[in-house]
């Protein structure tokens, strides 16, 4: 039996983990599963049409960061075709989004292939065996978490009620959100497909060719070319070194990773003692200037691997100068073998449709605003851009850690939050997950807000952190602010994890 700490987004998310543990699984092994269990779940959040980032830290090895982020389809469209088959929505979820929604907004997804990547270099168990937690919790149904209910509580009707399978599977005879479990017609026979066929169920073969003849006949530019010639990409991740830490996470087409690694690079250290009203401050000069950077200049480079490069240059050759100038689901988990693995996917807001005949619902990636700005072209078949950072880490002294969190544009400065409070300033693990956190948004903007979290809100993200000491002990912490949940598994119980969870 393996020996590890995870961080999920759902209590059947964490038992698909530690199950795969109790069978020898590996770090790699028990994230992919619970990540599984989650894109069935987490309705509204992240299904198998997703993209992520799967950062890893081996036991013996530097650490890798696998891409499996979104393509913009197309690859080999007629230049007369019709235009895609889209439509806007508004929503107050999270204080007011525009979304743009229907078959023309799903863009090539990539996380099952990434998870494939990942578990050919560091799974012990067999792939059929990760998926099979999925198919168990698809065939008997569920409940729907407070995440994806908050969500859907706004959006069930205008964004999931639209398609009749989508319909059907969210809503009670009244046409309310449903309150009973959750069992999505053809979903469990599709996973138990991708368990023997492989990660590559999406892309080749029937599954795929099913999920592209629909897309199409709906008006959407996702092609069986673009499924067929889309890989994911291993990267050398960005670094940052803070307090005996080496901390790895995602670079391009995640500006995400960027951000993070230039937000911990400026926080000299701080909080050096808890969070003081000093600390709050640095904070926000160092948010504003960080993501008034991504909006003027990252979000619209033409090149953005050159761009980051050229800023995290600024950020180490003088802090001074630069300070004075969006819905995922994400997994943690550290063994006892000192390995770490850190996952975040999303399928964005949902393009509102089932694929016909497969259980999948599909992604609006092609139609999140905030990451598609309209003077940043991207050509089929590229990546497009992403806020997600994973973050593995180990210590000099041999320690590692893997931590994340959902949030879209919340992501980034509800990582730093918490890793500044746990690797900066000496607040143990549950503590740096619970801290009150701040956020600028639209920062350097006319209507520039400053959101300071007085109680806890799902708003400022969903922290997800697991923790592998230098002697063998384990520890994990699941966000209070959302229904996540943490577990040890392969201790007794007075070494279980304590605190918030």
């Amino acid at each position: 039996m393996g020996r590890l700490a995870v961080a999920a987004p759902s209590p059947e998310a964490a038992d698909a983990a530690e199950q795969v543990a109790r069978a020898g699984g590996s770090a790699v092994d028990a994230a992919i599963a619970a990540a599984l269990v989650a894109m069935v779940t987490e309705v509204g959040l992240v299904s198998l049409s997703s993209g992520g980032f799967v950062t890893v830290q081996p036991s013996a090895r530097a650490a890798y960061a696998v891409d499996g982020w979104m393509d913009r389809p197309g690859i080999g469209r007629r230049v007369d075709a019709p235009p895609p088959r889209t439509w806007d929505v508004s929503t107050e979820y999270g204080g007011g989004v525009e979304i743009t929604i229907g078959a023309g907004s799903v863009a090539t997804h990539g996380s099952l292939a990434a998870f494939g990547e990942a578990h050919a270099r560091d799974g012990h168990l067999p792939w059929a065996e990760l998926v099979a937690p999925a198919i168990d919790v698809a065939r008997g149904g569920f409940t729907l978490g407070s995440a994806s209910r908050y969500y859907l509580r706004h959006v069930h009707e205008s964004i999931f009620g639209w398609d009749p399978a989508s319909h059907a599977a969210l809503h009670d005879d009244a046409g309310r959100l449903t309150e009973d479990r959750v069992v999505v017609a053809d979903l469990a026979t599709t996973l138990e497909h991708v368990a023997a066929v492989g990660p590559r169920a999406l892309h080749d073969g029937d599954l795929a060719d099913a999920i592209a003849a629909d897309v199409g006949e709906r008006g959407g530019l996702l092609g069986r070319v673009d499924l067929a010639a889309y890989a994911p990409v291993v990267r050398e991740p960005l670094t940052a070194r803070v307090h005996g830490w080496s901390l790895a996470t995602t670079t391009p087409p995640s500006v995400g990773g960027v951000v993070l690694a230039a937000m911990l690079r400026l926080m000299e250290d701080r909080p050096r003692a808890g969070w003081d009203a000093d600390d709050v401050a640095h904070l926000v000069r160092v948010q504003r200037a960080v993501l008034g950077h991504r909006r003027e200049v990252l979000e619209v480079a033409a090149d953005l691997a050159d761009a980051s490069r050229a800023w995290l240059d600024r950020v180490d050759a003088d802090h001074r100068a630069v300070l004075e100038s969006g819905s995922t689901a994400h997994v943690s988990v550290t063994d006892a073998d000192g390995s770490a693995c850190s996952l975040t996917v999303s399928s964005g807001y949902g393009a509102g449709m089932i694929a016909a005949g497969t259980g999948i619902w599909l992604n609006n990636c092609l139609g999140e605003q905030e990451l598609n700005p309209p003077d940043r072209q991207v050509a089929p078949g590229e990546r497009l851009l992403s806020n997600m950072a994973p973050v593995v880490g180990r210590h000099d002294d041999g320690s590692t850690l893997a931590i994340g969190s959902p949030g879209a544009d919340r992501i980034t400065t509800a990582v730093v939050c918490a890793l500044a409070g746990f690797v900066n300033g000496g607040l143990d693990l549950h503590a740096a997950v619970a801290h009150p956190r701040v956020h600028v948004h639209r920062a350097g903007l006319p209507d520039e807000v400053v959101r300071m979290e007085d109680a806890l809100s799902m708003y400022f993200g969903g922290v997800g952190a697991a923790l592998t000491r230098s002697d063998g002990s384990l520890d994990a912490v699941a966000d209070p602010r959302r229904e996540g949940e943490a577990r040890v598994v392969g201790v007794s119980p007075r070494e279980a994890p304590s605190g918030p969870r």
